[in-house]
């Protein structure tokens, strides 16, 4: 896992620039703090900062290929888990090769395949080839989109980075974020393809882009379809359980520690399972490595609601004891959480002002502790999306509801945490229209089968649009707040095989019990405790300690100081003033979420001094 950036200018030469590309390289130093490397040529400049993962003393980038007609250049981030089977092919056909990288094994897959080479590929990955011999750009996102890169085309080329940040750290970078870049930010929903700064494009997953003197073009290799399921019950449930086994061996995969992040939940408590016992299976006596996070005044302060009905504790060591592994808890205060040092860093991370409040606050935390003892993590994320585990898609207004179903679940408290905007931006933005827009636009594009109706087409747009629409963010916050600290994070459930075949099985097999998740947790129950199997879905945990209220209010205050502050021009005044103003044991969860996006913004602003325009 690593951070790439590069220039690609048809008018310059940019061996003369290399400066330029070294700083924006410096600015993902975190994203690889072991090696960074720079390559040059006349018109293209490819830079790298490395997580050394696999071949660690062999895999350094920029890595290129010197052929008679010129130089074939690669700046890579992420995993291909095929690697040793591609390698095996390619070595088949005549390739040699000077390291065990998986990078190479990319490098030759284009030198033998072209373009076509990404269609062989399972992983998470973003890369950039450069082809000298063609002059041409090559620019390519992984299916899930797991792995993050950001454009931005000028007048005689390209920009690249896997964040914002490379691109704005160009001398040419435009700082500007109009309204359709407020939209973003303010909306749950995530537009594939958006980015908040004008002029850039964030590549939409399973795209490749190619860039030479004729242009940019963007072409689409993979994507969901629709496809008619045959498999019976027990034969669905066998298949999902054969691909969760072989995903989680390829993805345990690596030459430094690794381990898995455990909440006690049916998704990651599966794949603890199934990594010990692959690792059982084919190292022996290795037990596999878990991490859970915890608040430190947890059993004093939870309080039960609809989304989350149990703590996580209780079940996450019944995980431990059952399959026995080498457990470590990171427990949290609201101290730390709350420490403005703390909240620069997650705003630095992912470039703009986040919507997961003390969320991300946590998950940077706990990714920083991790990073202390594995450097590879595994996660559950993308479960709920593919096999049904959310509320809303149970929940019979968000099934009917002609809007995003998360929106039909949270969109009243959304939209009141959101009059913290002041009243003339809310009119210019249109925000409910926008996202009216939005949902149109994602629902145009949902594959069908013919004479597919009623609940059934209905359930397939609405996990189609869990899958493209809200699952990028959460991806997006696992990368941003991960790499943050230099540590990948693989998310098994977000293998492509999986992900067709369980996208097109019905909900009725999908739900064949009455629940959620049925599917998976018929797939892997007789490896988990009975309690763990049966426990409902929980999400990803958030403090109720008074104190952190508490301490938004007066950090807020602060902010409510600096009235000259660029954050007045979008943030009312009056709104921050009652809500510092409101009894912390009494606060609403729209007036804490509102607080929390105050906070984002003030050091948003701080951070990058963007020009804002909503005009």
């Amino acid at each position: 896992m690593c951070g790439i950036t590069g220039w690609v200018s048809f008018t310059q030469d940019l061996a003369h620039h290399v400066d330029t590309v070294e700083a924006m390289n410096a600015t993902m130093s975190c994203r690889g703090p072991d090696a960074h490397g720079v390559w040059t040529g006349r018109h293209a400049a490819l830079a790298h900062s490395r997580l050394a993962i696999i071949d660690l003393d062999g895999g350094r980038q920029p890595m290129s290929a010197a052929l008679p007609d010129g130089e074939v250049v690669i700046t890579y981030s992420g995993e291909v888990y095929n690697y040793r089977e591609l390698r095996e092919l390619l070595t088949g056909r005549g390739h040699t090769w000077t390291t065990r990288s998986d990078t190479e094994v990319v490098l030759r897959a284009y030198l033998e395949w072209g373009e076509a080479c990404v269609e062989r590929l399972d992983g998470m990955f973003a890369f950039a080839i450069w082809d000298s011999r063609s002059e041409r750009l090559l620019l390519v996102r992984d299916r899930a989109g797991v792995k993050p890169l950001f454009y931005r085309p000028t007048a005689d080329g390209v920009l690249f980075g896997s964040e914002p940040k490379a691109l704005l750290a160009h001398p040419d970078a435009d700082r500007t974020v109009d309204a359709d870049g407020l939209r973003e930010m303010f909306l749950f929903t995530r537009t594939p393809g958006q980015a908040i700064w004008r002029g850039m494009r964030e590549m939409r997953p399973g795209t490749v882009v190619t860039v030479d003197r004729a242009g940019v073009r963007e072409r689409v290799y993979w994507k969901l379809e629709a496809r008619e399921h045959t498999d019976d019950l027990a034969t669905t449930t066998s298949h999902i359980r054969e691909l969760l086994e072989d995903i989680a061996a390829r993805q345990m995969v690596s030459d430094v520690p690794r381990c898995v992040l455990l909440s006690g939940g049916l998704d990651s408590s599966a794949l603890t399972a199934l990594a010990a016992a692959g690792l059982r299976r084919d190292h022996g006596t290795e037990r596999v490595r878990t991490f859970a996070v915890e608040f430190a005044d947890g059993a004093e302060t939870f309080r039960a609601t609809e989304l989350r009905e149990t703590q996580d504790a209780p079940y996450i060591r019944e995980v431990v004891a059952h399959v026995g592994t080498d457990h470590h808890d990171v427990v949290l205060d609201s101290r730390a959480m709350t420490d403005q040092q703390v909240r620069r860093a997650t705003v630095r991370a992912r470039d703009l002002p986040g919507v997961h409040g003390d969320m991300d606050l946590s998950l940077y935390l706990l990714f920083r502790a991790v990073r202390e003892r594995s450097t590879v993590a595994l996660s559950g994320e993308a479960a709920d999306e593919l096999f049904g585990g959310y509320l809303w898609f149970h929940h019979p207004a968000a099934q009917q509801a002609e809007t995003f179903p998360w929106t039909a679940i949270f969109g009243d408290a959304e939209q009141e945490a959101l009059k913290l905007l002041r009243p003339e931006v809310r009119e210019r933005l249109r925000l409910v229209e926008y996202a009216r827009d939005r949902y149109a636009d994602a629902v145009a594009e949902v594959p069908r089968l013919p004479g597919e109706d009623g609940l059934e087409a209905r359930m397939r747009r609405i996990s189609y649009l869990n899958l493209t629409r809200w699952m990028p963010s959460l991806l997006e916050r696992k990368d941003r707040m991960s790499m943050a600290n230099g540590l990948e994070v693989r998310v098994p459930f977000c293998d492509h095989r999986l992900t067709e075949y369980v996208f097109n099985t019905p909900w009725s097999l999908k739900t064949f019990d009455g629940r959620e998740k049925s599917l998976l947790r018929a797939a892997v129950r007789d490896v988990l405790p009975a309690s763990v199997a049966e426990r409902r879905k929980s999400p990803y945990p958030s403090t109720q300690d008074p104190f952190y209220q508490q301490a938004l209010q007066q950090q807020a205050k602060q902010v409510a100081a600096e009235s000259n502050s660029t954050l007045f021009s979008l943030v009312s005044d009056e709104w921050l003033a009652r809500a510092v103003a409101t009894d912390p044991s009494r606060m609403d969860v729209s007036v804490r979420h509102g607080l929390e996006r105050v906070l984002e913004l003030a050091t948003w602003i701080d951070l990058y001094g963007p020009d804002i325009r909503i005009d």
